[in-house]
């Protein structure tokens, strides 16, 4: 079995691109996995806590925000490269779906929601992994309060008839339903906001930051794309 985890972005008027995803976890890896996060949380925190203030964000991570704002530039910018090195290390597939909401609402007379559509195409894409390994894979998201009625709902309906997608695809290799968590009860949930953050940042910047933080983690996402299985489906 395979553990995937995903959280989403919240996209504005100046960054209409809506990314939802996060990677996939063998289950027999899961112990050693959770021991190597635990360890960069304590590295970074000095605590092994699963707190509020011990989760690890990517926009305040970057920006130094909330419980990062008094933290060196140099050791925020480590953070991102430890998790970077978690995924890569561990050759962990990363599946993300970018929605430009500019283009999705003027192409569709009665668009979907955002977050339904791309909820669909990440368990699709989920599935399309579990398929190629032939195994069956169980969902966690991060908990969205105004999401997640309909997001069980619609796995639900999901799993019996197929996703309603021109090319709508069974998503039977996942198992029960989608859970939702906290993320700062997830250390493994934390690690994809990091990734979901770095691709809304830097998957529609046409070239290389100025500011030296900005481009380390810039370079740091590349490494990920060009180091371990990233798949991202862009839509419309």
């Amino acid at each position: 079995m395979h553990l995937a985890y995903f959280d989403e972005n919240k996209y504005t008027a100046e960054n209409p691109y809506f990314f939802i995803g996060g990677y996939l976890v063998p289950e027999d890896k899961v112990l050693d996995l959770e021991n190597t996060l635990t360890q960069i949380q304590s590295n970074f925190f000095g605590s092994t806590a699963l707190r509020t203030d011990t989760e690890f964000h990517g926009k305040e991570m970057f920006h130094g925000k909330g419980h990062f704002k008094k933290r060196k530039l140099s050791d925020r910018v480590q953070l991102f490269r430890d998790i970077a090195t978690f995924i890569i290390n561990n050759k962990l597939p990363v599946r993300l779906v970018c929605i430009d909401v500019n283009s999705h609402r003027a192409k569709y007379q009665y668009p979907q929601p955002e977050y339904r559509l791309g909820l669909t195409l990440i368990l699709e894409r989920f599935c399309d992994y579990l398929e190629k390994t032939d195994d069956i894979g169980a969902v966690f998201g991060d908990y969205e309060k105004d999401e997640i009625s309909g997001a069980i709902l619609d796995f639900a309906e999901f799993k019996m008839k197929g996703t309603p997608m021109y090319y709508g695809r069974s998503l039977g290799r996942l198992i029960d339903t989608v859970y939702f968590t906290h993320s700062h009860h997830s250390r493994f949930l934390q690690v994809s906001d990091v990734l979901v953050y770095m691709a809304g940042r830097y998957e529609n910047m046409h070239k290389r930051p100025d500011k030296w933080h900005d481009q380390q983690v810039f370079d740091i996402w590349k490494e990920i794309k060009a180091s371990t299985d990233v798949v991202i489906q862009r839509w419309p």
